[in-house]
């Protein structure tokens, strides 16, 4: 018995690896622009509502697609989900290489929100059956640092090729492309899966017995995300407002600094054995001294509490997430992952995109620093209230 629990974890460690690695490609890919937009607004001469436009549009084609074809992945197989996913991936980044103008970027960005829509959800439920030891906790780990990590690479892989290297509008994503295929060829080796029934778009539902735990759970992580996607928009240009700069390596290493963060916090949880209902409630407080540290940071004109904005808003995303995407793991029955894990990550996106479509609205209309403001205000009000519901559950 022991040496066939042992060959059933050999048999799946490498095909867990090549999910876990497919999903941070596809986050890497998502966030390869994220330094370059102030590039583009030079370049295309568009406005910071349009700018965020661009962005958000990623989020409003990501989550329909995560409705969509939330139940897709458990009918027809999560390999050939996968696949799709990394080739849709890899027309978007061709579409941005070739950019002229922005109705290339939105082209581009809607490729690369539909590929990470479709399969977000099919990689965090593969990674929950492939977890050598059937540990959902380590395969929540692994979804975040994915996630995590790809979103992190992003900003700092394209800026310091657009800050230093030949071609900046193309290097980037040229890179993203080789790694793409190459996982997609790893994947393409991943045995295929039994599948059964017949698919159809269908809205994913969450059992009333779990609706208020995934509820609250959902709400932490969409609160946490939502003020990532600020870090993954509009900071960036915060930032060079702040400094005077256009080092596009110093500001795609803002974004990642604080998206490494959240990697740093959440091995360190796994680590610890911290417990998701202790780790969202910590996650949540650390995101208000965050969001505090970035307003104050424009008017004292401080680097430093930039920093230290990215550290503290970091770990909060970390440990919220972390435990957030935990807690959905034990809750989602086996037969419904993929759909149960498309709703969360559905409530995740919709709150990214609202923050960010607001925050390009409001610096059109007053300024960036006011919209940062305003977004940081609402993002942490409703962190002191999901928290307070995370301790009253408790």
């Amino acid at each position: 018995m022991t040496g066939t629990a042992e060959r059933i974890r050999t048999s799946r460690r490498g095909p867990f690896l090549v999910v876990a690695a497919a999903l941070f490609v596809l986050l890497l890919d998502g966030n390869l622009p994220t330094p370059l937009y102030g590039v583009y607004r030079e370049r295309f001469g568009f406005s910071g509502t349009e700018l965020t436009l661009i962005f958000a549009v990623y989020m409003a084609v990501l989550v329909p697609s995560l409705i969509v074809f939330g139940q897709l992945s458990d009918q027809i197989g999560r390999k050939r989900v996968l696949l799709g996913g990394l080739g849709l991936g890899a027309v978007g980044l061709i579409v941005l290489a070739a950019a002229q103008n922005t109705v290339w970027l939105f082209a581009g960005r809607i490729a690369a929100g539909i590929a990470l829509g479709a399969t977000a959800g099919t990689a965090a439920a593969a990674l929950v059956e492939l977890e050598p030891d059937d540990d959902r906790g380590k395969a929540a780990l692994a979804t975040v640092l994915a996630q995590s990590g790809g979103s992190a690479a992003g900003p700092l892989v394209a800026g310091v090729l657009a800050g230093w290297a030949p071609a900046p509008r193309q290097l980037p994503y040229g890179v993203g492309l080789v790694l793409t295929v190459v996982t997609a060829i790893a994947v393409s080796r991943l045995p295929s899966e039994p599948v059964g029934g017949r698919w159809r778009p269908q809205r994913p539902s969450v059992p009333s017995e779990i609706r208020a735990d995934f509820a609250r759970a959902s709400l932490s992580a969409a609160t946490v995300w939502a003020t990532g996607g600020l870090f993954l928009s509009v900071v960036p240009s915060y930032t060079a407002q702040l400094l005077h700069t256009h080092n596009l390596a110093l500001l795609g290493t803002v974004s990642a600094m604080m998206l490494a963060a959240a990697c740093a916090v959440q091995a360190v949880s796994v680590r610890v054995q911290l417990s998701p209902r202790r780790a969202q409630p910590a996650g949540l407080l650390s995101l208000v001294v965050g969001l505090s540290a970035l307003v104050a940071a424009f008017p004292a004109k401080s680097l430093a509490l930039v920093v230290v904005a990215a550290v503290f808003a970091g770990a909060g995303l970390g440990l919220t997430y972390f435990g957030a995407q935990a807690e959905v793991n034990h809750l989602a029955p086996s037969g419904r992952r993929g759909e149960l894990t498309a709703a969360f990550l559905t409530c995740v996106y919709l709150g990214v995109a609202a923050t960010a479509i607001s925050t390009g609205l409001l610096s059109d209309a007053y300024s960036l620093p006011t919209a940062i403001a305003v977004a940081s205000a609402v993002a942490g009000t409703t962190a002191l209230l999901a928290l307070g519901w995370q301790l009253k559950r408790r």
